[in-house]
C-alpha cells in the first residue's frame, strides 16, 4: 500500500522563470524510507513542502494516506510530522517549553501536552538540557529537538528534509539511529538528502532529482548495476604496467583504463572474484608483485556522476541562492 504518491507536480518560481519541479512523480510504501537524493537547487524541499500542504502545487495530484493532499489540507496535517531543513524552535524558550507548546497547538490538553513532551525529550536523550533555553544547545541538540517535535502526534508519515544539513559526524550517526528507529516502529518516511552515504545507510528506496526531474528510480542495489558491475583496480611499479595491461585486458575481455599519476590499471569485469583471483596468478607467473589490488563496486557517487554529471554537493548557480535562501531547494 502506498502511504504517499505525487504525480506529475509542476511548480515554478519567479512569474515562471524557475522551474522548481518540472513533472515530478513519486511514491512511498507504507513503512517503508524514500530518500530523494539530489543537490542543492535539485526541488527536494519543494516536493516536501507540496506534500506538507505548505505550498500549492501549479498541476499534478499529491495523497498521503489517501488523502488528497490539495483538496483536504488540514486531514492531512492530522496524520504527518515535518522537519525542515531549519529547527523551527523558539530559541529564547526551554526546550521542554518549545514541546509543551507545539503539544497546546496540537490541541492536546496541558496534562497530555507535558507528558508527551517529558517522553520526547527521554527518547531523545535531552532530559538532561530540557530546562536550558534553546540558545545554548548544540546544533545537533536543536535537530534532535525539532524531530521530536515533528513527532508530538506520532505522525503516520514523516517528512525529514535534510535532517543532519550541518551536523558533525557523530551528530549524524545519532540522527541515523533515530530515524531507523522510528521506520522500526512503523512510521513511513520520505526523506530528502544530498549526502550519498546517507541514501545508502537509510533507504529502501531511492529517487534521484535533478533540475526538478525524476532521473532515476530504484533500491541503492539497483541504482549501482545501473552503473555498471564491479571493477578490478590494479597498482603496480611504472616498469611493470604494460605487462600488467596485458594481463588485465586478457582476463577482463575489455580495454583497462590507466592513471599515470597513481600507475593504477582498471577495467570492469563480469566475474568478479574469479577475475581478481586470475590476475593475481598471472601476475605472480611473470613476477610482478602489486601494490595493491582491490575489487570495487560502484557507489552511489558514481551512481550520481554517471546520471547528472556532477557531483550530489554541487555548489548553486548565483542566481540561485536567493531561491535558497527563502527556504526552497
Amino acid at each position: 500500500m502506498k502511504s504517499v504518491t505525487a504525480e506529475h507536480l509542476i511548480k515554478t518560481y519567479r512569474k515562471g522563470n524557475v522551474r522548481a519541479l518540472d513533472d515530478l512523480s513519486l511514491d512511498v510504501e507504507e513503512g517503508t524510507v524514500l530518500t530523494v537524493l539530489g543537490p542543492n537547487g535539485a526541488g527536494k524541499t519543494t516536493v516536501v513542502r507540496i506534500l506538507a500542504t505548505l505550498l500549492a502545487a501549479e498541476s499534478g495530484s499529491a495523497s498521503v494516506c489517501g488523502i488528497d493532499v490539495m483538496k483536504h489540507p488540514e486531514k492531512v496535517r492530522e496524520i504527518i510530522g515535518l522537519s525542515g531543513q531549519y529547527a523551527a524552535v523558539d530559541e529564547t524558550l526551554t526546550g521542554w517549553d518549545n514541546l509543551v507548546m507545539f503539544g497546546r497547538l496540537y490541541h492536546l490538553d496541558r496534562n497530555a501536552a507535558i507528558k508527551r513532551a517529558d517522553e520526547l525529550l527521554e527518547r531523545f536523550s535531552l532530559t538532561d538540557s530540557a530546562r536550558r533555553p534553546i540558545k545554548t544547545y548544540s546544533g545537533g541538540m536543536r535537530r534532535r529537538l525539532d524531530l521530536a517535535a515533528s513527532l508530538i502526534v506520532q505522525p503516520k508519515v514523516l517528512f525529514l528534509d535534510e535532517p543532519t544539513t550541518g551536523l558533525d559526524p557523530r551528530g549524524r550517526q545519532e540522527m541515523w539511529g533515530v530515524i531507523e528507529e522510528l521506520v522500526t516502529g512503523g512510521v513511513t518516511l520520505l526523506l530528502t538528502t544530498q549526502y550519498l552515504d546517507e541514501a545508502d545507510q537509510l533507504a529502501d528506496d531511492i529517487v534521484v532529482v535533478d533540475h526538478g526531474k525524476v532521473i532515476a528510480h530504484g533500491t541503492s542495489d539497483a541504482l549501482k548495476r545501473e552503473v555498471g558491475g564491479e571493477r578490478l583496480e590494479v597498482v603496480v611499479v611504472e616498469e611493470h604496467v604494460s605487462a600488467t595491461l596485458e594481463i588485465v585486458a586478457r582476463v577482463s575481455g575489455e580495454r583497462p583504463s590507466y592513471d599515470q599519476g597513481l600507475h593504477r590499471i582498471s577495467t570492469p569485469v563480469t566475474t568478479g572474484a574469479a577475475a581478481l583471483i586470475e590476475v593475481l596468478r598471472s601476475l605472480d607467473s611473470e613476477g610482478i608483485h602489486p601494490l595493491d589490488v582491490a575489487l570495487k563496486r560502484p557507489s552511489l557517487d558514481d551512481v550520481f556522476m554517471a546520471l547528472t554529471g556532477h557531483v550530489a554537493q554541487d555548489e548553486v548557480p548565483a542566481e540561485n541562492l536567493k531561491k535558497q535562501k527563502g527556504g526552497r531547494s
